[in-house]
Protein backbone atom coordinates (compact mmCIF):
# COMPACT_ATOMS: atom_id res chain seq x y z
CA UNK A 1 0.00 0.00 0.00
CA UNK A 2 1.53 3.59 -1.01
CA UNK A 3 1.58 6.28 1.15
CA UNK A 4 -1.12 8.01 -0.55
CA UNK A 5 -3.49 5.52 -0.60
CA UNK A 6 -2.45 4.54 3.47
CA UNK A 7 -3.70 8.57 4.43
CA UNK A 8 -6.81 7.95 2.48
CA UNK A 9 -7.92 4.91 3.94
CA UNK A 10 -7.01 6.19 7.35
CA UNK A 11 -8.50 9.34 6.84
CA UNK A 12 -11.71 7.17 5.86
CA UNK A 13 -11.35 5.40 9.40
CA UNK A 14 -10.82 8.55 11.19
CA UNK A 15 -13.98 10.20 9.89
CA UNK A 16 -16.32 7.27 10.46
CA UNK A 17 -14.87 6.10 13.71
CA UNK A 18 -14.24 9.24 15.33
CA UNK A 19 -18.14 10.34 14.64
CA UNK A 20 -19.31 7.42 16.61
CA UNK A 21 -17.06 8.04 19.35
CA UNK A 22 -17.73 11.52 19.77
CA UNK A 23 -21.40 11.37 19.36
CA UNK A 24 -22.17 7.91 20.77
CA UNK A 25 -19.38 6.02 22.60
CA UNK A 26 -17.76 8.89 24.59
CA UNK A 27 -20.55 9.64 27.48
CA UNK A 28 -20.87 5.75 27.60
CA UNK A 29 -17.04 4.99 27.77
CA UNK A 30 -16.97 7.89 29.99
CA UNK A 31 -19.58 6.14 32.30
CA UNK A 32 -18.14 2.54 31.98
CA UNK A 33 -14.57 2.72 33.16
CA UNK A 34 -14.34 5.37 35.88
CA UNK A 35 -11.20 6.15 37.36
CA UNK A 36 -8.39 4.11 38.79
CA UNK A 37 -9.13 5.63 41.73
CA UNK A 38 -9.15 8.75 44.14
CA UNK A 39 -7.17 11.14 44.46
CA UNK A 40 -6.49 13.38 47.71
CA UNK A 41 -8.29 17.37 47.08
CA UNK A 42 -8.27 20.04 49.91
CA UNK A 43 -9.59 19.66 53.15
CA UNK A 44 -13.00 21.03 54.85
CA UNK A 45 -14.52 21.27 57.69
CA UNK A 46 -16.93 18.54 58.95
CA UNK A 47 -20.60 18.78 58.21
CA UNK A 48 -23.56 16.54 59.44
CA UNK A 49 -23.63 13.12 57.25
CA UNK A 50 -20.23 13.39 56.30
CA UNK A 51 -18.30 10.07 56.62
CA UNK A 52 -15.99 9.76 59.97
CA UNK A 53 -13.58 7.42 58.82
CA UNK A 54 -12.44 10.90 55.81
CA UNK A 55 -11.72 13.10 58.91
CA UNK A 56 -8.34 14.48 59.19
CA UNK A 57 -6.91 13.81 62.67
CA UNK A 58 -3.74 16.27 62.38
CA UNK A 59 -5.72 19.39 61.08
CA UNK A 60 -8.50 18.53 63.27
CA UNK A 61 -6.02 18.75 66.64
CA UNK A 62 -4.76 22.25 64.81
CA UNK A 63 -8.14 24.00 64.59
CA UNK A 64 -9.55 22.50 67.39
CA UNK A 65 -12.66 21.26 64.97
CA UNK A 66 -12.90 18.34 62.81
CA UNK A 67 -11.90 18.75 59.58
CA UNK A 68 -12.21 15.98 56.63
CA UNK A 69 -10.26 14.79 53.52
CA UNK A 70 -11.60 15.27 50.24
CA UNK A 71 -10.94 13.02 47.62
CA UNK A 72 -11.43 13.44 43.57
CA UNK A 73 -11.79 10.57 41.62
CA UNK A 74 -8.30 10.43 39.59
CA UNK A 75 -10.26 9.97 35.87
CA UNK A 76 -6.73 9.33 33.62
CA UNK A 77 -7.18 5.79 32.25
CA UNK A 78 -4.94 3.89 30.29
CA UNK A 79 -6.41 1.47 27.50
CA UNK A 80 -4.60 -1.34 25.69
CA UNK A 81 -6.02 -2.55 22.56
CA UNK A 82 -4.83 -5.96 22.04
CA UNK A 83 -5.11 -7.32 18.14
CA UNK A 84 -5.15 -10.63 16.89
CA UNK A 85 -3.25 -10.44 13.97
CA UNK A 86 -2.91 -13.89 12.81
CA UNK A 87 -3.55 -15.56 9.33
CA UNK A 88 -7.41 -16.39 10.42
CA UNK A 89 -8.16 -12.84 10.84
CA UNK A 90 -7.79 -12.86 7.31
CA UNK A 91 -10.99 -14.69 6.50
CA UNK A 92 -14.25 -12.71 5.10
CA UNK A 93 -17.22 -14.18 3.06
CA UNK A 94 -19.42 -11.13 2.94
CA UNK A 95 -17.97 -8.13 2.01
CA UNK A 96 -15.70 -7.38 4.97
CA UNK A 97 -12.60 -9.37 6.19
CA UNK A 98 -12.44 -9.70 10.18
CA UNK A 99 -9.53 -7.70 10.01
CA UNK A 100 -11.21 -4.70 8.91
CA UNK A 101 -13.97 -4.85 11.17
CA UNK A 102 -11.56 -5.47 14.18
CA UNK A 103 -9.55 -2.35 12.57
CA UNK A 104 -12.31 -0.18 12.54
CA UNK A 105 -13.98 -1.59 16.36
CA UNK A 106 -10.20 -0.65 17.69
CA UNK A 107 -9.73 2.74 16.18
CA UNK A 108 -13.82 3.75 17.76
CA UNK A 109 -12.41 2.31 21.07
CA UNK A 110 -9.31 4.63 20.73
CA UNK A 111 -11.14 7.89 19.84
CA UNK A 112 -13.46 7.21 23.04
CA UNK A 113 -9.94 7.07 24.64
CA UNK A 114 -8.58 10.17 22.84
CA UNK A 115 -12.28 12.14 24.05
CA UNK A 116 -11.92 11.19 27.21
CA UNK A 117 -8.47 12.83 27.77
CA UNK A 118 -6.99 9.00 28.24
CA UNK A 119 -4.03 7.37 26.74
CA UNK A 120 -4.12 4.27 24.48
CA UNK A 121 -1.93 1.67 23.51
CA UNK A 122 -1.48 -1.43 20.88
CA UNK A 123 -0.50 -4.37 21.12
CA UNK A 124 -0.49 -6.78 18.09
CA UNK A 125 0.09 -10.38 18.53
CA UNK A 126 0.20 -13.58 16.76
CA UNK A 127 2.45 -16.43 18.70
CA UNK A 128 4.74 -13.99 19.36
CA UNK A 129 4.57 -9.97 19.96
CA UNK A 130 4.54 -8.44 16.22
CA UNK A 131 4.30 -5.25 17.98
CA UNK A 132 3.79 -2.95 20.78
CA UNK A 133 3.33 0.70 20.59
CA UNK A 134 3.32 2.30 24.40
CA UNK A 135 0.63 3.99 25.78
CA UNK A 136 -0.04 7.66 25.29
CA UNK A 137 -2.40 10.55 24.61
CA UNK A 138 -2.86 12.61 21.36
CA UNK A 139 -4.39 12.70 18.22
CA UNK A 140 -1.45 11.47 16.41
CA UNK A 141 -0.76 9.03 18.17
CA UNK A 142 -4.36 7.75 18.12
CA UNK A 143 -3.86 7.94 14.38
CA UNK A 144 -0.43 6.08 13.95
CA UNK A 145 -2.38 3.62 16.10
CA UNK A 146 -4.74 3.17 13.34
CA UNK A 147 -1.84 2.67 10.29
CA UNK A 148 -0.46 -0.06 12.22
CA UNK A 149 -3.86 -1.84 12.17
CA UNK A 150 -4.49 -1.42 8.31
CA UNK A 151 -0.55 -1.81 7.49
CA UNK A 152 1.14 -4.31 9.63
CA UNK A 153 2.50 -7.35 8.26
CA UNK A 154 3.13 -9.91 10.94
CA UNK A 155 5.45 -12.38 10.65
CA UNK A 156 3.71 -15.47 11.91
CA UNK A 157 0.09 -16.68 10.56
CA UNK A 158 -0.38 -18.94 14.15
CA UNK A 159 -2.20 -17.75 17.26
CA UNK A 160 -0.83 -17.98 21.17
CA UNK A 161 -3.53 -15.70 23.54
CA UNK A 162 -1.36 -16.70 26.31
CA UNK A 163 2.02 -15.24 25.65
CA UNK A 164 0.14 -11.80 24.39
CA UNK A 165 -1.37 -12.01 28.24
CA UNK A 166 1.64 -12.59 29.58
CA UNK A 167 3.10 -9.60 27.57
CA UNK A 168 1.11 -7.23 28.42
CA UNK A 169 1.53 -8.04 32.17
CA UNK A 170 5.29 -7.47 31.88
CA UNK A 171 4.63 -3.83 30.56
CA UNK A 172 1.71 -2.59 31.88
CA UNK A 173 2.86 -2.20 35.71
CA UNK A 174 -0.62 0.06 36.61
CA UNK A 175 -4.40 -1.31 35.91
CA UNK A 176 -5.56 -0.41 32.08
CA UNK A 177 -8.78 -0.98 30.69
CA UNK A 178 -8.09 -3.68 27.80
CA UNK A 179 -9.69 -5.10 24.72
CA UNK A 180 -8.50 -8.30 23.38
CA UNK A 181 -9.62 -8.35 19.53
CA UNK A 182 -9.32 -11.68 18.13
CA UNK A 183 -11.51 -14.92 16.76
CA UNK A 184 -9.97 -16.35 19.93
CA UNK A 185 -10.08 -19.75 17.70
CA UNK A 186 -7.11 -20.63 20.38
CA UNK A 187 -6.43 -22.82 23.78
CA UNK A 188 -4.78 -23.24 26.81
CA UNK A 189 -4.83 -19.45 28.06
CA UNK A 190 -7.27 -19.82 30.78
CA UNK A 191 -4.17 -19.75 33.64
CA UNK A 192 -3.01 -16.20 32.27
CA UNK A 193 -6.41 -14.92 31.47
CA UNK A 194 -7.25 -15.20 35.42
CA UNK A 195 -3.80 -13.04 36.29
CA UNK A 196 -4.59 -10.83 33.97
CA UNK A 197 -8.09 -10.75 34.49
CA UNK A 198 -6.95 -9.91 38.48
CA UNK A 199 -5.21 -7.04 37.44
CA UNK A 200 -6.80 -5.04 34.61
CA UNK A 201 -10.46 -4.38 33.73
CA UNK A 202 -10.13 -6.28 30.47
CA UNK A 203 -12.94 -7.42 27.84
CA UNK A 204 -12.46 -10.24 24.98
CA UNK A 205 -14.15 -9.05 21.80
CA UNK A 206 -14.68 -11.95 19.41
CA UNK A 207 -15.27 -11.11 16.01
CA UNK A 208 -16.40 -13.74 13.43
CA UNK A 209 -17.43 -15.01 10.25
CA UNK A 210 -21.09 -16.99 10.01
CA UNK A 211 -19.61 -18.85 7.36
CA UNK A 212 -16.92 -20.41 9.81
CA UNK A 213 -18.81 -21.90 12.13
CA UNK A 214 -20.03 -25.09 9.55
CA UNK A 215 -18.58 -26.39 6.41
CA UNK A 216 -21.23 -26.23 3.58
CA UNK A 217 -21.74 -29.61 1.38
CA UNK A 218 -19.37 -28.88 -1.54
CA UNK A 219 -18.21 -32.34 -2.29
CA UNK A 220 -14.12 -32.67 -2.02
CA UNK A 221 -12.55 -29.66 -1.43
CA UNK A 222 -8.86 -28.69 -1.31
CA UNK A 223 -8.82 -26.60 2.05
CA UNK A 224 -6.08 -24.30 3.70
CA UNK A 225 -5.50 -23.92 7.51
CA UNK A 226 -4.95 -19.86 7.07
CA UNK A 227 -2.55 -20.31 10.15
CA UNK A 228 -0.55 -23.28 9.30
CA UNK A 229 -0.39 -22.75 5.43
CA UNK A 230 -1.36 -26.93 5.93
CA UNK A 231 -3.39 -27.81 2.78
CA UNK A 232 -5.85 -30.88 2.67
CA UNK A 233 -8.40 -32.81 0.81
CA UNK A 234 -11.29 -32.53 2.84
CA UNK A 235 -14.60 -34.64 1.64
CA UNK A 236 -17.09 -32.11 2.80
CA UNK A 237 -20.03 -34.54 1.95
CA UNK A 238 -19.67 -36.41 4.79
CA UNK A 239 -22.13 -35.97 8.07
CA UNK A 240 -19.05 -36.88 10.18
CA UNK A 241 -16.49 -34.51 8.85
CA UNK A 242 -19.39 -31.38 9.05
CA UNK A 243 -20.09 -32.60 12.27
CA UNK A 244 -16.49 -33.10 13.95
CA UNK A 245 -15.80 -29.41 12.77
CA UNK A 246 -18.77 -27.84 13.63
CA UNK A 247 -17.93 -29.48 17.29
CA UNK A 248 -14.49 -27.87 17.29
CA UNK A 249 -15.64 -24.98 15.98
CA UNK A 250 -18.39 -24.71 19.33
CA UNK A 251 -15.86 -26.21 21.91
CA UNK A 252 -13.52 -23.43 20.99
CA UNK A 253 -16.23 -20.84 21.23
CA UNK A 254 -17.37 -22.16 24.52
CA UNK A 255 -14.08 -22.51 26.05
CA UNK A 256 -13.62 -18.87 25.21
CA UNK A 257 -17.07 -17.43 26.86
CA UNK A 258 -16.52 -19.66 29.60
CA UNK A 259 -12.77 -18.61 30.39
CA UNK A 260 -13.41 -14.73 30.06
CA UNK A 261 -16.86 -15.43 32.29
CA UNK A 262 -14.68 -17.06 34.96
CA UNK A 263 -11.84 -14.98 35.00
CA UNK A 264 -14.30 -12.01 35.63
CA UNK A 265 -14.02 -10.34 32.17
CA UNK A 266 -16.71 -9.05 29.88
CA UNK A 267 -17.48 -11.00 26.84
CA UNK A 268 -18.71 -9.08 23.21
CA UNK A 269 -19.71 -11.52 19.94
CA UNK A 270 -19.78 -9.76 17.07
CA UNK A 271 -20.38 -10.91 13.38
CA UNK A 272 -18.40 -8.92 10.55
CA UNK A 273 -22.39 -8.41 8.76
CA UNK A 274 -23.62 -7.34 12.01
CA UNK A 275 -23.70 -3.76 13.87
CA UNK A 276 -20.48 -3.41 15.96
CA UNK A 277 -21.44 -0.46 17.16
CA UNK A 278 -25.12 -1.86 18.45
CA UNK A 279 -23.19 -4.54 20.58
CA UNK A 280 -20.44 -2.00 21.58
CA UNK A 281 -23.37 0.18 22.99
CA UNK A 282 -25.24 -2.39 24.53
CA UNK A 283 -21.74 -3.82 26.24
CA UNK A 284 -21.18 -0.57 27.88
CA UNK A 285 -25.01 0.33 29.12
CA UNK A 286 -25.25 -2.95 30.53
CA UNK A 287 -22.01 -1.95 32.34
CA UNK A 288 -22.49 1.33 33.21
Amino acid sequence: MDTKELLKKVRKIEIKTRRLSDHIFGGEYHSTFKGRGMTFSEVRQYQFGDDVRTIDWNVTARYNEPYIKVFEEERELTMMLMVDVSGSELFGTTNQFKKDVITEISATLAFSALQNNDKAGLILFSDEIELFIPPKKGKSHVLRIIRELLEFKPKSNKTDVAAALKFLSSVMKKKAIVFVLSDFIAEDYEKTLKISGNKHDLTGIRVYDQHEESIPNLGMVQMQDAETGKISLVNTQSKSVRRSYQAYYRQRVDYYKNTFSKSGCGVIDCRVDESYVKKLLGYFKRRG
